[in-house]
Parts: C-alpha cells; sequence; structure tokens
C-alpha cells in the first residue's frame, strides 16, 4: 500500500534512493569492521578485537533502521551484496594487518559518512521537503560522530 504521508511521490521516490545509498555505505563500513574484528592481532587484541564488535553491533542496527525507514517511505530497500557494492560511495579498502592502520581506515570512512550525511539532510530537507527523514539522518550522523570521536582517540 502506498504511503499517505503529504510528501510527493517523486519526493519519496528520491529520498529512497538516498537512504539505499547510506545502507550500502554503512553495510561496506559494517563488514569491513567485521573483517578488521576477525583479523586484528597483536598487543591490545582481545579490547581491540571486543572494541570493532561493539563498533560493528551498531552499525547493525543502523543498517536495520535505513533499511526499515525506506520501507516506511513505501519503496523497498537494498538487500544484496551486488546492489550494496554498485551502491556505496566507499570503498571497501585492503585486508590491514596494521591495528592503526586498521583504525584510521575505519575512521576516514565514518567521516565520509559523516559528510554525506550532512549534505544529504540538506537535500532531504530542501529538496524533498521530508522533515522527518532529515532527522533520522542526523540521528544516524550523530551516532557516526559518536563512533569516529572513539576511533580517533586510540589515534591520539
Amino acid at each position: 500500500m502506498k504511503a499517505n504521508i503529504g510528501i510527493a511521490d517523486s519526493h519519496l521516490l528520491g529520498v529512497a534512493k538516498l537512504l539505499n545509498v547510506l545502507l550500502a555505505d554503512e553495510f561496506t563500513l559494517y563488514a569491513k569492521t567485521r573483517n578488521y574484528q576477525w583479523n586484528v592481532t597483536g598487543p591490545g587484541f582481545m579490547e581491540m578485537h571486543k572494541f570493532f564488535e561493539g563498533q560493528y553491533e551498531e552499525l547493525d542496527e543502523i543498517m536495520d533502521e535505513v533499511a526499515e525507514r525506506v520501507r516506511m517511505l513505501g519503496h523497498y530497500s537494498l538487500g544484496s551484496l551486488n546492489a550494496f557494492a554498485k551502491a556505496t560511495r566507499l570503498t571497501e579498502g585492503q585486508d590491514e594487518s596494521d591495528t592503526r592502520k586498521m583504525i584510521q581506515s575505519l575512521l576516514d570512512d565514518h567521516e565520509t559518512i559523516i559528510r554525506m550525511c550532512r549534505n544529504d539532510i540538506n537535500t532531504t530537507q530542501d529538496e524533498y521537503k521530508d522533515a522527518g527523514t532529515a532527522d533520522f539522518i542526523t540521528g544516524v550522523m550523530k551516532s557516526h560522530e559518536k563512533m569516529a570521536w572513539m576511533l580517533r582517540s586510540y589515534l591520539a
């Protein structure tokens, strides 16, 4: 059934597309974080193993919320690895064995998502007239800001 929430169909489609790109970014960062959690070694192994686990668990929650937001707007969320790979604005990067490089790579991706969210908030609010999704993306951005701060603290 079509969503009748006071937003033009074309605007709902635009927002859904924007959110699906965000979903692809979240999935890419989730996969990278999970990879690093599985493969971290060296001094501080257990701490970093648990730290990365906490981050990918938070990303899992964000992914679910983004996908559900797309559905609330009456559209379908991406759900395949192929679709995520085509839509993401991030790169998987290379396998790292150095913990500091892992942390820096994750930090770079979180900061990229933060910058993209800032742009997406404006587009969603100004172009698509969807204050609810703009607020939702603001919450996603704030989650990434906190995760980025935690990663940045390891590099200080």
